[in-house]
């Protein structure tokens, strides 16, 4: 006698496959992965790198543009040091993915200096005897800020993953140029309200007091043609 087969089981439900979570997925181990590599290049000797850089100098010689004669006395120089702090946010991602913050040391110098250049014939008058003298001066003034490269570098800074990866396949020297206008500025403010310009005003009337009761005036008088 011949049995009835038994019915097959049906199949178990299953859940409706997702292939969205499956692509952020392989984003998210791609990411990790390239952060990885490059942590690993950046741990590597320089003998190692494959993808290190080798630098060498193809520029040209100095052009001489200009000539300019110069009427004026360096009477103070102040020395100065910032330090920068530049933060780049993205919208709607964390700093960990997307965003950058840059320590930047900036080191510079500012002279200050006395132009004698526009000193017209009446800035200088004298008594009959020729022991006594008046000279009338202009103020001192600030010249732009000297950044030093060599004291000026980046002293720490943070990159997203995107940031990172971004960076070592392509540089960006407008960075560096924004750090550098950012110090010079800084220096350049910091000069101003340091008192610079009044202590070059000092130096000016005592070398110009020395030189002219040198010159055998007894009495030696210094105004100032403009406010500062």
């Amino acid at each position: 006698m011949v049995r009835p087969e038994a019915p097959e089981d049906e199949p178990a439900s299953r859940p409706p496959r997702r292939p969205g979570l499956r692509w952020i997925a392989l984003v998210v181990v791609l990411l990790a992965l390239a952060y990885a590599i490059l942590q690993a290049v950046n741990a590597l000797p320089h003998w190692l790198d494959p993808f290190g850089e080798k630098t060498k100098d193809r520029s040209g010689p100095a052009v001489l543009r200009s000539i300019q004669n110069l009427s004026r006395y360096e009477a103070a120089t102040g020395d100065f040091q910032v330090i920068v702090d530049l933060e780049k946010d993205a919208r709607f991602l964390p700093g960990a993915i997307r965003g950058q913050r840059t320590l930047f040391v900036g080191s510079g110098s500012v002279d200050a200096y006395v132009d004698f250049s526009g000193l017209s014939k009446g800035a200088v008058t004298t008594d009959k005897d020729r022991t006594s003298v008046t000279i009338r001066l202009p103020h001192a003034r600030l010249e732009k800020t000297n950044l030093d490269p060599k004291r000026s570098y980046v002293f720490a800074q943070q990159r997203g993953l995107f940031d990172r990866i971004g960076q070592f396949f392509s540089s960006n020297p407008n960075q560096q140029q924004q750090l550098n206008v950012l110090a010079a500025q800084k220096i350049q403010d910091a000069a101003n309200a340091s008192g610079l310009a009044e202590r070059a005003d000092t130096n000016t009337k005592q070398m110009i007091t020395n030189l002219l009761r040198g010159l055998g005036f007894k009495t030696v008088t210094v105004t100032y043609a403009t406010a500062p």
